[in-house]
């Protein structure tokens, strides 16, 4: 990586060329910061650029937030109001880890957001090395190690009307920063959850699989949990069978087995999840995807969570009936511990 730095005006300035056309609401940052990758940042293009709002970065005082391209400071980070993806939650996300300078499941992430994308007929203005390109560079941007990368792709600016046509050019931003999504307590005591009202959406509907920016389904339920006194909650399909939580994947083991619902039920394609059901595999386990209700729930022996955010969260009391004995079980802590190794030693390079 080639770096040039000097002295203008008694201050110290690093200069970087431009990667790509400045948006439109953004376009007095004033580049200030370059830095060349030959060959490019795993497909981005190798050009990388950090404007004159963000200078401080360098120092890390402010988070370097991406979009469309470049990096602007927190308070410079801004997208329109016209944007779909503000008036009608019209877009994509995905929320990625990096654990140990790497970036875990980089690949099965950009991949998903592809998916969800084309599902929804968004046009994703850079192709998938140049948005896991992107990722890495926002994670050195901000000297990440082990934190949390939020990675939005919006319809973009359009008329007040309903109709994507308008929108033209869809946005891509990324925030790489930390999350504690629950309590650390709760990770060694285990979870409280309940079955909420709300019900997962249809899959004629707003189809589980894609992960939207219309999250309001799930923070419905998520606002029934917090009013109930927990932190998460279960959300059944339409015909009464578990299909996930508010954020995370449910598992439950009976008898040895580790069980979970279908894709098909209304959970996400849990990326967290295939990796568990993987490492379950792995450690000799008989894992299926059953229909699951409620009764099913109560009587388990084990429950846990998955998600990228959670990691793996035990649950040890669900609708007032207690799991198990109680306690987080052996077989989740196992499964847990494997997580925990993989994650520090598997990933892209940042």
């Amino acid at each position: 990586m080639e770096q040039t730095l000097w002295r203008k005006g008694g201050r110290r300035e690093t200069k970087l060329p431009p990667w790509g056309k400045g948006r439109g609401d953004n376009a007095d940052a004033r580049p200030l910061i370059e830095t060349k990758y030959p060959g490019g940042i795993r497909g981005v293009g190798g050009k990388l650029t950090l404007h004159a709002s963000v200078f401080a970065l360098s120092c890390g005082t402010f988070m370097k937030i991406f979009i469309d391209g470049k990096f602007y400071s927190e308070r410079d980070a801004k997208i329109s109001v016209f944007d779909h993806g503000l008036l009608y939650g019209d877009g994509v996300f995905e929320g990625i880890r990096a654990y140990n300078g790497r970036v875990f499941k980089l690949k099965e992430h950009v991949d998903r957001l592809f998916y969800s994308a084309k599902a929804i007929l968004l046009r994703i203005p850079l192709s998938p090395e140049r948005i896991s390109g992107a990722v890495i560079a926002s994670c050195r941007a901000n000297k990440i190690r082990d934190g949390y990368i939020r990675l939005v792709v919006t319809r973009g600016v359009g008329t007040l009307g309903l109709g994507p046509h308008s929108c033209k050019k869809p946005s891509v931003i990324i925030i790489a920063d930390k999350i504690q999504l629950y309590p650390q307590r709760l990770y060694q005591s285990g979870m409280e959850i309940v079955t909420v009202p709300t019900v997962r959406n249809l899959h004629s509907a707003v189809n589980p699989a894609v992960k939207s920016l219309n999250y309001l389904n799930n923070i419905l339920a998520k606002i029934e949990a917090n009013n109930a006194g927990v932190e998460e909650a279960v959300m059944l399909n339409s015909e009464g069978y578990v299909a996930e939580c508010t954020g995370d994947n449910l598992f439950i083991v009976k008898n040895g087995a580790l069980l979970t619902p279908p894709l098909s039920a209304g959970a996400l394609y849990g990326i967290t999840r295939q990796t568990v059901i993987e490492l379950a595999e792995e450690a000799g386990l008989k894992v299926s995807e059953p229909d699951l209700t409620r009764y099913d729930l109560f009587n388990a022996d084990e429950c846990f969570l998955t998600g990228t955010g959670a990691e793996i969260m035990p649950v040890i009391r669900i609708d007032g009936r207690e799991i198990g004995d109680g306690r987080p079980g052996t077989i989740t802590r196992k499964l847990e511990e494997a997580y925990h190794v993989l994650t520090k030693a598997a990933g892209e390079p940042i």
